[in-house]
């Protein structure tokens, strides 16, 4: 019981530091939200049963801490030079405070620290990494961001990096953490259309990341090949399984292909052809690797194993409230479609 309140403190904290950061109207008062939201996180990420948690969370501590310290450095920095030199070019100071941002967040080419701690955490606290822990540094990103050199970079390397890392993992958490890395570099295009798309593009994302994390938890499945020695009385699990990552890579009708359709409307109205070509050619290569997955886990005969995992009554109503879910994100796309023609 103590655990749990624990748990429940650290969680309320760790979503203060968020909106902390979030409502802020200065550098400062976000970097506290931001030291708030990491303290907050890493008793979330230990387990004492579990040497592989520790190592995660100290890594992921480290790596944070660093980049709140840059980004406090240049904060302090811009504001004692701006005090000195009122001349100031605008553009190298969004540059130099989205780098340690783009750290926080897991952007290519600073998401080296990302599959590692990844393959550390429990299934709960990976969704809460991939996604809560990206809101507050996506967000101030989205207060500077432009449309130069540097972005197109960012955005190019991480689609890339994100389609060509997961193309030969078997871990479903380094997968999945390839593929957030992949959808940064589209949600950091979505911010160049407003500030409505990127969170229109980010909600669609973590939806469809917990439904598949409801999915996967209450198996333990940690890896694709488990996926075929589930017994065979729960080959619905395999079907909402497979159709929420087709769904997360981006095929339509699923849902996920709904804000990828707008932003190449977007970029391509913006005569923008080289960057967004490049985008959806690597998404392809996701697509592949998601569609090569499902393939052999629906087409693949395989005997069912005399030690095979069976639901408990409290896994099995997880995995029920995973249909709706489910649902929507099979649904979704085609039903508004059908708002849009009534």
């Amino acid at each position: 019981m103590n655990h749990n309140s624990l748990k429940f403190l650290f969680l309320f904290t760790l979503l203060s530091g968020m909106f902390i950061t979030i409502s802020s109207n200065s550098w400062l008062s976000a970097w506290m939200g931001l030291e708030i939201n990491l303290l907050s996180f890493i008793p979330l990420m230990s387990n004492s049963n579990n040497i592989f948690t520790t190592e995660a969370a100290l890594k992921y501590f480290l790596i944070q801490a660093l980049a709140s310290s840059i980004l406090l450095f240049i904060v302090i920095s811009k504001s004692l030079i701006e005090s000195i030199f009122t001349i100031i070019n605008p553009s190298i100071t969004s540059i130099m405070i989205s780098t340690p941002l783009l750290m926080k967040s897991g952007a290519a080419p600073l998401h080296w620290w990302f599959p590692s701690v990844m393959e550390g955490l429990s299934w709960n606290n990976c969704f809460i990494l991939m996604t809560i822990q990206k809101i507050s540094p996506l967000m101030l990103i989205s207060y500077m961001i432009n449309f130069n050199s540097f972005m197109t970079f960012i955005i190019i390397l991480s689609v890339m990096i994100g389609a060509i890392g997961g193309y030969n993992q078997t871990s479903i958490r380094k997968i999945l953490t390839y593929s957030s890395i992949n959808h940064m570099g589209w949600m950091l295009t979505a911010m160049l259309m407003g500030e409505n798309m990127w969170i229109l593009y980010f909600t669609i994302y973590s939806f469809l990341t917990l439904t598949i994390i409801m999915i996967i938890h209450p198996f333990q499945i940690s890896f694709i090949n488990q996926t075929h020695l589930i017994n065979n009385d729960n080959k619905i699990m395999k079907f909402l399984l497979f159709s929420s990552l087709l769904s997360l890579g981006g095929l339509p009708p699923f849902l996920g292909f709904l804000p990828k359709w707008m932003i190449i409307q977007f970029m391509v109205m913006n005569w923008s052809m080289i960057v967004i070509t490049l985008m959806v050619v690597f998404s392809l290569i996701t697509l592949y690797y998601y569609l090569r997955i499902s393939y052999s886990a629906f087409i693949m005969l395989n005997n069912e194993p005399s030690w095979s995992y069976y639901l408990n009554n409290e896994n099995s109503k997880i995995l029920i409230l995973s249909l709706p879910l489910t649902s929507i994100s099979i649904l979704g796309l085609i039903s508004t479609a059908f708002i849009n023609i009534f």
